[in-house]
C-alpha cells in the first residue's frame, strides 16, 4: 500500500481544516518525547526513524481516500484539494537510532506549517513508539544474555505483520543474532534461523524417525526439537544419531523446567564426549527468564525469544506524546497536572563522568548534542546509517552506561535536567 494518508486519526484532519480556515498556517514545532519511563525500564533505545521516513515518503491521500473522506460530510472541497497535494515537506530533527535516551528527551521534532505537521501526529507516534518499545525490551535481553546467542522468534504472535517487520529490525539493532522472519531477513539483510515444530515430530510414527528425516534433509543445520514427548529421552535419541555419524548441531527445549532439563541434557551430551552440541531454549521467555537461568548456571547456548519480547509484555506501552512546543517563534506548553510540557525546539546535551553517562540537559536547540537535523523541506540532508552502524552505535552507548542502569531492576531515575527557556 503506497498511500498512507488515512493512517491517522480523524481529529488530525478536522484540526487541519480549521487551522486553514482561520489562517493558522504559521511555522510550528511539535516534539515527540516519553513523559516518564515505565517502572521497570532504566533507559530506552531510540529506534524507528528509518521506517518512519519510509512511510512519510509515501504519505499521500489517493483519490479513493479523498472519496471516502468526502462521504463523511465533514470536509470541504478546498480542504480535500489541499490533501490531494499533501506531501511531507517539513524539517525533521531526531536523536539517531541506536542512542540511549531517557524521559522528557525529544526523540523527534518536526517543524513546518502548522496543519502540515499536525496531520503527522498519529503516524509518527505509532511508528516511533513501537520501534522504541521493542528495541528497549530487546536490549534488556541482550544485557541479560551475557553474550549468548539471541534469535527473534516472535512473528507469529506479534500484533500485525508490519509490527513483525519492525520488531525483527529493532531486535537486530539491540544485539540479536537474527530472526525467524524471512521477510525481515530479505528486507534488512538480517540473518535468518529456524528449527522445526512439534508437528514435524508428531507426523512420523517414531520421534527418532523424525530426527533422521530432518537430518537427511538438512545435514548441515540439524537442530532437533527434543521436548515433544520426553526431553531426556529425546536427548538420548539425539546421542544415538551422533554415534551413527549424523551431525547434530544442537537441540531445542521449548517446555518444562528448562533450567533443570538443560543441565541434564548437557550432562548427557558431555558424558558421551559431544560437548560441541548446543542447547537452544525457547517458549515464552524474556530477559527475566534468561537472567534467572544463567545466574543459576543453566548451560544454555542460545535463546529463541518471541511473544513476551515483541509485545513488550511487562511494559506494553510508553507514555509517549507529540506536543506543540512552538508556534510562530512563540513558546507553547501545557500546564496540565501530570502532563506539563516544555516550550521551544530542544537539544539534548549529555554529560559524562569518568567516561560514563552522568546526566543529561534538555536545552534550547543549538547544533552540537544528541539531536541532529535529519530532513529539510522533507528531504534527507545526508544518507541514513546502515543497520550495522546503528547496532554498533548502541553497543558503544552501552559501554558508557553506568552498571546500575544495565540492571533489570530500577534503583533510581537517570538525571535529566530541563533547562529554563
Amino acid at each position: 500500500m503506497n498511500h498512507k494518508g488515512l493512517f491517522t486519526d480523524l481529529y488530525e484532519l478536522t484540526m487541519a481544516q480549521s487551522y486553514l480556515e482561520h489562517n493558522k498556517t504559521g511555522r510550528a514545532v511539535f516534539s515527540l518525547f516519553v513523559r516518564k519511563l515505565p517502572q521497570n525500564r532504566n533507559f530506552l533505545v531510540s529506534c524507528g526513524l528509518e521506517p518512519l521516513l519510509e512511510v512519510l515518503e509515501n504519505f499521500r491521500f489517493s483519490e479513493e481516500d479523498l472519496k471516502y473522506l468526502s462521504s463523511l460530510r465533514l470536509f470541504k472541497g478546498w480542504f480535500l484539494d489541499y490533501l490531494r497535494e499533501y506531501r511531507f515537506r517539513s524539517d525533521l530533527y531526531a536523536i539517531p537510532e541506536g542512542r540511549i535516551v531517557f524521559q522528557k528527551e525529544p526523540l523527534l521534532q518536526v517543524e513546518g506549517s502548522l496543519p502540515d505537521v499536525q496531520i503527522l501526529e498519529t503516524v509518527i507516534i505509532n511508528i516511533i513508539h513501537y520501534n522504541t518499545l521493542v528495541a528497549s525490551k530487546a536490549v534488556r535481553c541482550h544485557l541479560a544474555s551475557r553474550g549468548k546467542m539471541l534469535i527473534d522468534f516472535g512473528l507469529r504472535r506479534v500484533h500485525g505483520l508490519d509490527a513483525g517487520l519492525f520488531s525483527a529490525r529493532a531486535c537486530y539493532i539491540a544485539g540479536f543474532a537474527g530472526t525467524s522472519n524471512l521477510y525481515a531477513g530479505k528486507r534488512y539483510s538480517i540473518p535468518v534461523f529456524g528449527t522445526m515444530a512439534h508437528s514435524f515430530i508428531m507426523v512420523f510414527e517414531e520421534e527418532e524417525e523424525a530426527f533422521r528425516a530432518f537430518a537427511e534433509s538438512f545435514p548441515d543445520r540439524t537442530i532437533l526439537l527434543i521436548d515433544t514427548y520426553d526431553t531426556i529421552e529425546g536427548a538420548k535419541k539425539a546421542v544415538r544419531l551422533i554415534k551413527e555419524g549424523i551431525r547434530v548441531v544442537g537441540v531445542r527445549i521449548d517446555s518444562g523446567d528448562i533450567e533443570e532439563l538443560s543441565k541434564e541434557v548437557r550432562r548427557i551430551f558431555d558424558s558421551e564426549g559431544f560437548k560441541e552440541v548446543k542447547i537452544l531454549a525457547s517458549g515464552g521467555i524474556d530477559e527475566w527468564d534468561i537472567e534467572r537461568w544463567l545466574s543459576k548456571g543453566s548451560p544454555i547456548d542460545a535463546f529463541g525469544v518471541g511473544t513476551k519480547l515483541l509485545t513488550s509484555a511487562d511494559s506494553p506501552y510508553l507514555d509517549i506524546a507529540y506536543k506543540l512546543v512552538e508556534y510562530e517563534g512563540k513558546p507553547k506548553y501545557k500546564l496540565s497536572p501530570g502532563k506539563a510540557t516544555f516550550p521551544y525546539k530542544r537539544q539534548v546535551v549529555r554529560h559524562y563522568r569518568d567516561g560514563l553517562m552522568d546526566h543529561d540537559e534538555v536545552v534550547l536547540y543549538r547544533e552540537g548534542g544528541l539531536v541532529e537535523k535529519v530532513c529539510e523541506g522533507g528531504n534527507l540532508i545526508k544518507p541514513l546509517p546502515s543497520l550495522k552502524e546503528i547496532r554498533e552505535l548502541l553497543m558503544e552507548e552501552l559501554r558508557s552506561l553506568p552498571e546500575e542502569f544495565k540492571s533489570l531492576e530500577k534503583k533510581r531515575e537517570y538525571n535529566v535536567i530541563i533547562a529554563e527557556a
